[in-house]
């Protein structure tokens, strides 16, 4: 089996490639279409992709910048084909994130968010430190802060209640991560009442987001994909 893990910039992504990732959202059941994948070429930096003898099994469109100086992957969409290698190719498309992020914030922690629809997505953080929104955590003052500042990322501050970290939309197709694993992780499983209060005919969104510390960064080999 041939794994491949590719990262570009979104804008050399061709209409036959959109389609292939449009096929991959429609048989992933991923509320996603192909004028959302159009419009994300153009407003994310960074594509990941990840294909199994030579047919795509995962991707995610992404950038890597500073936000108030610290550095952050922000996704802005994410899918992985369901099934039993769910997992395993959600792990590729971090790998390839991971170290796009390591070649442009060496020896430093790295914040990565991202919009949740159902529980089972809190897995993209996994192995991360710090995650918010939490079962029994309050959040203090600094991470409603970020959700706030991820919020205006995704289009509107205004739009995001940083108590809860519901991210309100407006029916509109909007990016976010859109895993489901094959089974979902106990860890996780206090997490879901963060997703009742989402109304979905409105496409809300769950605002989340974990650290990865710069020594567990440092396991990734930086090279270019």
């Amino acid at each position: 089996m041939s794994v491949e893990i590719t990262t570009r910039d979104c804008s050399l992504l061709s209409d036959g490639e959109l389609d292939a990732m449009a096929e991959l959202v429609a048989s992933s059941e991923v509320n996603l279409d192909f004028g959302y994948l159009s419009k994300a070429r153009e407003e994310w930096v960074l594509v990941t992709e990840v294909k199994v003898d030579g047919r795509l099994r995962g991707f995610s469109f992404y950038t890597l910048e500073r936000i108030g100086g610290t550095p952050a992957i922000i996704i802005g969409a994410l899918v992985v084909e369901r099934g039993p290698q769910a997992r395993e190719t959600l792990y590729r498309v971090r790998e390839g994130q991971f170290k796009k992020a390591l070649l442009a914030f060496p020896d430093e922690d790295v914040l990565m968010g991202s919009k949740l629809l159902d529980v089972g997505a809190f897995e993209i953080f996994e192995d991360l430190e710090d995650i918010v929104p939490k079962p029994g955590h309050k959040p203090t003052g600094e991470e409603r802060a970020w959700a706030r500042r991820l919020a205006r990322r995704y289009g509107s501050e205004n739009r995001v209640d940083d108590r809860t970290f519901i991210f309100s939309g407006t029916g509109e197709i909007t990016g976010y991560s859109g895993y489901e694993p094959a089974v979902r992780s106990s860890v996780y499983a206090d997490f879901a009442d963060f997703f009742t209060p989402l109304e979905s005919q409105k496409n809300d969104s769950l605002i989340a987001f974990g650290w990865i510390m710069a020594e567990e960064l440092a396991k990734f080999v930086a090279t270019d994909d």
